[in-house]
């Protein structure tokens, strides 16, 4: 293994990091899991430099593990014994900007909001939003598929993905997709990327659809009592032809997290918040707001308003943005941790959805946030557990099987956005069970052979 590292060294130099307290930061995500030190960690700044490292760990069978962000929330990028971990963070460069056919080239370990902080000047933004977007890079959410706050209207980042260059296991490097929006050359390899959580290649470019920035976004805040009205809100809304560029919600304890956090009142006597976000040009956007608000009113909203003030619109996104710490609030002691589900259900079914998983937080009585993406059917759980406390832990692993059942009563699935990793693959194969599809695992199995014949990348992540 010295020999290995010797050869590392000459291609990275002061690029590769070795000491026990450089590598301990690398061992965790922003999950509770806790992985073990890697043998070392490089800092590639091309893909000729990973091309080479891979070659290397192919041929001496070393297991291979990507990081980005960090701001994981399953354990994907969390290092396993004997690895070499990959930090992307030193290629994060925006390589290309062609607004004339829509679509920027950038490097994988670009954070989502540096990228939208440029593309806002020249009157575009790049759609996907992950809650971790301060975080989140390009790489690490293609990874996963991050869906995030604007998915009811742009989906997924599946969508918004035109090409790759990608470092193959073997070193090989090859570029799938392309440039257009339409290509019909055989298998999608590029779409296959999406959600792999680098167990199958190594993604060193990326070819992404940009959009232009919506001319005008007002926001409507509805408070109810009740869940079933505030779904059908949305259902009425969505019927009607009004998909909404946002469209959130969020339940009393998450209201009272946000109160605690940020200093934002809510009527003492609702239970959720919906928050609906409509974007249009200046001369529709007034009507489109008062026909939504409309629809949303005869539903009987404690209360129902609408604000195109900026500034108050920046504070509670933020706040819905920032859930995750602010629920940190709740913690009995320090050493609790949070750990998230991310259930999806078709919208129409979340109501029921909703109600069934508050009878099961009260059945392991335990304490979580309920709050997501009400416009694509997205429940997170911000779910407190005491890892010290093993029939805490075990009523939380139960509550977790619990939702991911009632999601798939209702026709959805397990894990909606955040991926498998570590923490989901007991729910992943609960679901191929439930739709009578194990042979799905045999398939992803073999894909994952195909790409990676070593099995040396990320191994143990999304199946064993």
């Amino acid at each position: 293994m010295k020999d290995n590292i010797a050869e590392f060294r000459k291609i990275f130099g002061d690029r590769i990091l070795e000491k026990k307290e450089d590598l301990v930061p690398y061992m965790k995500d922003a999950s509770y899991f806790e992985g073990n030190i890697p043998m070392a960690a490089v800092i590639p700044k091309n893909s000729e430099e990973i091309s080479k490292l891979m070659k290397i760990c192919s041929r001496e069978k070393i297991q291979v593990v990507m990081r980005s962000g960090g701001s994981a929330l399953t354990g994907s990028p969390v290092p396993n014994e004997d690895s070499i971990l990959i930090s992307m963070s030193a290629m994060n460069r925006i390589l290309e900007t062609h607004l004339d056919d829509g679509y920027i080239v950038a490097e994988p370990g670009l954070r989502l909001d540096d990228l939208n902080n440029y593309l806002s000047k020249l009157g575009f933004f790049y759609p996907p939003d992950p809650a971790s977007s301060m975080a989140a890079t390009v790489g690490g959410s293609i990874s996963t598929n991050a869906g995030g706050l604007r998915a009811c209207t742009y989906g997924t980042t599946k969508e918004w993905i035109l090409g790759l260059e990608l470092v193959l296991p073997s070193g090989e490097i090859v570029e799938v997709g392309g440039r257009t929006l339409k290509r019909t050359k055989g298998y999608d390899i590029t779409a296959l990327m999406a959600g792999n959580e680098g167990t199958l290649a190594i993604i060193t470019k990326a070819y992404l659809k940009i959009w232009p920035i919506p001319e005008e976004i007002g926001r409507i805040l509805a408070y109810f009592k009740d869940v079933e009205k505030m779904g059908r809100s949305i259902s009425e809304l969505k019927g009607r032809g009004i998909i909404p560029y946002i469209a959130e919600f969020m339940d009393k304890l998450s209201l009272e997290t946000i109160k605690k956090a940020r200093n934002i009142d809510s009527p003492e006597s609702s239970n959720y918040l919906l928050m609906i976000d409509i974007a249009s040009t200046h001369e529709s956007i007034d009507r489109m707001l008062e026909d939504a608000k409309k629809i949303i009113e005869a539903e009987g909203p404690i209360v129902i308003r609408i604000t195109r003030d900026k500034d108050e619109m920046a504070k509670m996104y933020e706040a819905r943005k920032g859930l995750y710490s602010s629920s940190l609030g709740l913690r009995d002691f320090k050493d609790e941790y949070i750990e998230i589900g991310d259930v999806v259900v078709p919208p129409s079914q979340l109501p029921e959805s909703l109600m069934e998983i508050e009878s099961a937080l009260k059945e392991y009585n335990l304490k979580a946030v309920l709050f997501g993406h009400i416009g694509d059917g997205n429940i997170h759980a911000n779910i407190l557990v005491d890892l010290n406390n093993k029939d805490h832990v075990e009523r939380v692993e139960k509550f977790q099987m619990a939702i991911a059942k009632i999601a798939l009563k209702h026709g959805g699935s397990v894990s909606a956005e955040h991926g498998i990793g570590l923490e989901k693959k007991e729910l992943l194969l609960e679901e191929l069970r439930e739709r009578n599809s194990m042979e799905v695992l045999t398939l992803m199995k073999n894909i994952k052979k195909a790409f990676d014949p070593e099995g040396i990348m990320n191994r143990g992540k999304i199946f064993d």
